[in-house]
């Protein structure tokens, strides 16, 4: 279902692009682009500096090279456009440590603990916390290729995203349906709690 149509009229002013694509490689790894750009649609004005219209204010570019279990063996990342030139992109080789991070497992949390206020790229930051979402995804939603699930999850174990969102709620009709397994009565909950 669509968003319904503006009730006035509107002017476009800013638009903000988020990119995740995922490349599986020859030597079993796998490599993570992303990219974020903000382009605003009027000249801006940043103390001395002006930025003309619909060139873009960010364009950061993260690649993140992970193996099978989610684990980062190589980060790379590009500032190619930042409104304080020869200023922002300064950090760029900082996030090499992002490597060992695992992009399953606690990443955003981790993350954080890096690179937090003046040890980060506030904009990077957000492009990187874009990527857990998204290999979730490809490494459980994606290919059923035995190799990887193997190496993702057990099958033993509860999949990782029930109770993580309101529609799959381990109480609720859609687990019960979907992960009847998984499946626990409302009754059953209180007793646990």
């Amino acid at each position: 279902m669509p968003l319904p149509p503006p009730t006035t009229p509107r002017v476009l002013k800013h638009t903000r692009t988020v990119q995740v694509q995922f490349f599986y490689r020859n030597d079993e790894l796998w490599d993570i682009d992303a990219r974020f750009t903000d382009v605003k649609t009027h000249e801006l004005l940043l103390t001395s500096i002006v930025i003309p219209a619909k060139r873009p204010l960010h364009d950061l570019l993260l690649r993140l090279t992970i193996n099978a279990q989610g684990t980062i063996v190589d980060a790379h990342v590009a500032f190619d456009e930042v409104p304080f030139e020869g200023y922002c992109e300064n950090i760029h080789s900082r996030y090499k440590q992002l490597i060992g991070l695992n992009v399953l497992h606690h990443f955003r949390h981790e993350m954080k603990d890096r690179f937090t206020g003046i040890n980060g790229c506030t904009h990077m930051n957000e492009l990187a916390e874009a990527v857990p979402s998204v290999a979730m995804q490809v490494f459980v939603f994606g290919e059923e290729e035995a190799r990887v699930k193997a190496a993702f999850q057990k099958a033993s174990d509860k999949p990782f995203h029930l109770d993580q969102c309101h529609c799959m709620d381990t109480t609720g009709p859609a687990v019960e349906k979907f992960y009847p397994v998984w499946s626990i009565k409302p009754e059953q909950k209180q007793e646990t709690d």
